[in-house]
């Protein structure tokens, strides 16, 4: 009985360990490219093109990973007309 007990707790604690913590989008600082376009409405081939921009301002490369700062990318679209 004793070794049943014991087992459920250890599952559960290795339940809660990998439970992934939710944050919404619009508490991130930066984005994925998927995330972007659905918090921006951009497509995510419009947001890679623009990404791929070397003086883009919104970019944040993590290796080979981009990301997409949301400040930035709020900033860029307040300022622009047409993408």
């Amino acid at each position: 009985m004793e070794k049943e007990v014991e087992a459920v707790d250890k599952n559960k604690s290795i339940e809660k360990q990998n439970e992934k913590k939710f944050v919404p989008i619009w508490e991130k600082s930066t984005l994925t490219i998927e995330e972007a376009a659905l918090y921006s409405g951009i497509g995510r081939n419009k947001l890679r093109q623009l990404t791929d921009d070397d003086n883009c301002p919104f970019v944040l490369w993590v290796g080979s990973k981009r990301l997409i700062k949301r400040k930035l990318l709020d900033e860029h679209i307040e300022k622009m007309f047409s993408l």
